[in-house]
């Protein structure tokens, strides 16, 4: 009994210790161990783009990390994922990091994308009877709620003089909120591109107002989970690096990269085009003009109810990993 006691111990430590040298082995090379976890929403930006032609899976393979991708319909997810600590980076407007904040999920707005001058629209149906901001008054308007397009349309309420309470908004999702127009179970439409643009092909529909009519700046963002910058800011600078070598690509080379998307989304290169041709692409960091900005949207969110608490918009930004990024790419 002794003996067999003996050999069982003598088993199980040594079971420990080659279980131990394997932790010690792959915590030696840390980097083998992690995934990048990236979101993407859209079909025509420069994160889908990457995605399809493997940008992030080259880069990350030569230090032997894998590459994960999520899709979401719109910005606000993304903080869930980022709360739950399943998603690392992703792409969206403002609005969805004032809403993360405000919740005190953990993340960081580490580059500009946009300055939102011309992401947002509000559509009306083909022959609509509403030709003013003003004449949504009673109407049905669709929005995502804490997206860029929730915010806008707050704004073009205020401009005109309307409050949320003279309308009659319906919380929907893009790939809801599309049908509802066509078919008229609404009456207009709060979104962002491609989706204005390509309801205006494809269905005749108009264009409202637009965030460049009313000369409205709510940049857009890549952000990052917090602790993954902390723990690999060699891997969050090189994500910015492969975001900007994608971006100079699709900028220099936007006709072949129109016809690139419209093939693999099943469009027409028309919408592709006239959606890239309007649209602002950037990689900066967050300037004194884009923070004032920033803040501002987050302060009327909380003037009119958007967000439930004033928060202070600086405390998420950071700049440091886009700035040494860009100064490697030169």
């Amino acid at each position: 009994m002794k003996k067999k006691l003996f050999m069982s111990v003598m088993f199980l430590a040594i079971m420990f210790v080659v279980s131990a040298c394997g932790t010690e082995t792959s915590s030696g090379s840390s980097k083998q161990e992690v995934t990048v976890r990236i979101g993407v929403q859209g079909k025509t930006g420069i994160l889908p783009y990457a995605r399809e032609n493997k940008y992030f899976e080259k880069a990350f393979e030569k230090e032997g990390v894998k590459v994960e991708w999520s899709e979401f319909a719109s910005g606000p997810p993304h903080f869930e994922a980022l709360s739950a600590g399943r998603l690392d980076f992703g792409a969206t407007g403002g609005t969805p990091l004032i809403a993360g904040q405000s919740a005190n999920i953990d993340f960081r707005a580490i580059a500009v994308t946009s300055d939102g001058k011309t992401g947002n629209s509000i559509v009306i149906p083909k022959n609509s009877s509403i030709k003013e901001i003003t004449d949504l008054k009673g109407k049905k308007v669709a929005v995502a709620k804490g997206s860029s397009a929730y915010n806008f349309l707050y704004l073009a309420l205020d401009r005109a003089g309307l409050t949320d309470k003279d309308i009659d908004i319906i919380q929907l999702q893009p790939d809801e909120a599309r049908p509802a127009l066509d078919n008229g179970s609404i009456d207009a439409w709060a979104t962002w591109e491609p989706y204005a643009t390509t309801a205006v092909f494809q269905t005749g529909a108009e264009l409202l107002v637009s965030g460049k009519d009313l000369d409205i700046t709510t940049p857009s963002f890549l952000i990052a989970r917090t602790k993954f910058t902390e723990e690999h800011p060699d891997l969050t600078v090189l994500f910015l690096k492969t975001y900007e070598e994608a971006r100079q690509y699709f900028i220099d080379h936007i006709e072949e990269v129109s016809k690139d998307i419209a093939t693999t989304q099943k469009l027409d290169v028309e919408i592709i085009q006239a959606v890239l041709d309007k649209t602002d692409t950037r990689l900066s960091p967050t300037t004194p003009e884009f923070a004032k900005a920033h803040q501002e949207q987050a302060d009327f969110l909380y003037e009119v109810g958007g967000i439930d608490k004033q928060i202070d918009t600086s405390k998420v930004i950071e700049n440091k990993f886009v700035e040494e990024a860009l100064k490697e790419k030169k």
